[in-house]
C-alpha cells in the first residue's frame, strides 16, 4: 500500500497534495508560526497564508491535473514570500499579510478566458469545482450564462502575463487578444477628437 496525495485543508480551501509537496508546505507553515510568536493575533495571519499559498497553487495547477506537486508549491511560496516581523515602523498587516489581487481574469492555464481562473483565485475557490459549477449553470440556464461570462470577459481586466509562465492555449490567447482589441478601439471612441484646424489664407496685397 503507497499514500499517493494528502489531502489538506487551507483556510477556506482544500486541495491535494502529494507526499513531498505536504512536507515542504508543512515546513512552510512550521517556520511561519514560530516567526509569528508574539504576534497579537498569530491565527489570522496564518489563515491569510494559508489562503495565500491555496490561491497560488490553483492558479498554477492543470485542469487536468488534481495533486499539487512540488513544481506548483515552490513558485508558490516563491512569490508569497516569508513571513517577516513586524518593526515599529511598519503596520503588522502590511508587512505580515500577503497582499490581496484584483479581480481579474487568468490567462495562464485558462480554458476560454481565465474568467473562472480570476474568480477562483479572487475568491479562494477551486478552479475545476467553479467550472463545474458553471457547466451546471449552463444547462439550467439554457445558455444564458453565455451572456453572463461575456460581459464579464468585457468587465474584468486582464491580469499580468508571468514572465517564463506556462504557454496560453490556443481559445484563452485568441479571446485576450480580441478583448484587447475592442478595448483599444473603446478607447480610441470614446477619446475626443481633436478639431481639424486649417490654414488661413491671407489675401495677397
Amino acid at each position: 500500500m503507497q499514500r499517493i496525495s494528502v489531502t489538506v485543508r487551507l483556510n477556506r480551501s482544500t486541495l491535494q497534495f502529494d507526499d513531498a509537496a505536504y512536507t515542504r508546505l508543512e515546513t512552510y507553515l512550521a517556520e511561519s508560526a514560530s516567526l509569528l510568536e508574539g504576534d497579537p493575533d498569530p491565527q489570522e495571519i496564518l489563515g491569510d497564508l494559508e489562503q495565500a499559498v491555496a490561491d497560488q497553487c490553483s492558479r498554477r495547477l492543470r485542469p487536468d491535473q488534481a495533486v499539487v506537486t512540488l513544481a506548483e508549491l515552490v513558485p508558490a511560496l516563491e512569490e508569497i514570500g516569508s513571513v517577516q516581523t513586524p518593526t515599529p515602523s511598519v503596520a503588522p498587516e502590511q508587512s505580515t499579510r500577503p497582499t490581496s489581487r484584483p479581480l481579474q481574469q487568468v490567462s495562464e492555464g485558462a480554458v476560454i478566458s481565465g474568467v473562472c481562473q480570476g474568480l477562483a483565485r479572487y475568491f479562494g475557490l477551486n478552479v475545476t469545482a467553479l467550472r463545474i459549477f458553471a457547466v451546471l449553470l449552463l444547462l439550467l440556464t439554457g445558455g444564458g450564462v453565455i451572456l453572463v461570462y461575456f460581459a464579464l470577459m468585457l468587465l474584468f481586466p486582464y491580469a499580468p502575463l508571468e514572465p517564463g509562465g506556462q504557454p496560453l492555449r490556443w481559445l484563452p490567447a485568441r479571446s485576450r487578444a480580441f478583448m484587447e482589441f475592442l478595448a483599444r478601439k473603446f478607447s480610441l471612441a470614446s477619446s475626443p477628437a481633436r478639431p481639424e484646424v486649417r490654414k488661413r489664407r491671407h489675401p495677397e496685397w
